[in-house]
């Protein structure tokens, strides 16, 4: 019985000592994002959308893929509120992502949503992350009308799912049919048929 008693103890202080993550469901920070042509975008610019932030680095193909999938949803539901924005970061011990590297992916992959880049300092912060927590990429945040980040894909309690197609529209075609004014109710469905009056 002291076994037992020594390991749930153990688990106890492990966990008490484990850094915490960032929760979900709470205001996204201000977020200042560098555009290769020297101007700044803010993240609060764009409230009233529904906004998919990427992390990524540029050499990833991985990351490039999610790239992909997001303006290709950028084409489509980007007339229901939706917005993309891609955010370059440096991996760690490696040279500058800087503005060049940017603008050649943008043009190399005809991507039509904003793309800038920034510290990875200045991620970390904005994710939450601590220093000694390994570093999944990309990062995706899924951020509502509001403001309110609903979701993330690498830090704890993360979804990695947000990565896939599939996944993210299904997280998506709720959140765009909410109404910000209403407390989150449910939008009047643009694309239904309207209602013929008697």
């Amino acid at each position: 019985m002291n076994r037992w008693k020594s390991a749930f103890l153990l688990v106890l202080i492990i966990s008490a000592l484990a850094p915490a993550s960032a929760p979900l469901s709470r205001k996204s920070p201000e977020y200042t994002i560098f555009e290769p042509a020297g101007k700044t975008m803010l993240l609060s610019n764009f409230k009233g959308k529904v906004v998919v932030l990427e992390f990524f680095f540029v050499a990833s193909q991985h990351c490039v893929r999610v790239a992909e999938t997001l303006n290709r949803l950028q084409t489509e539901l980007g007339p229901r509120g939706f917005q993309s924005i891609g955010v370059a970061f440096d991996p760690p011990n490696s040279p500058n992502a800087g503005p060049q590297f940017v603008t050649y992916l943008v043009n190399n992959l005809k991507l039509t949503y904003p793309v800038g880049y920034s510290t990875k300092q200045d991620v970390d912060t904005y994710l939450g992350r601590t220093g000694n927590e390994i570093l999944n990429i990309p990062q995706i945040v899924v951020i509502d009308r509001t403001g309110v980040i609903r979701a993330t894909s690498g830090a704890k309690p993360g979804d990695p799912k947000l990565e896939d197609e599939a996944s993210l529209r299904a997280l998506l075609d709720p959140l765009l049919k909410e109404n910000p004014s209403s407390g989150g109710a449910a939008r009047p469905d643009a694309s239904a048929p309207a209602k013929k009056s008697r």
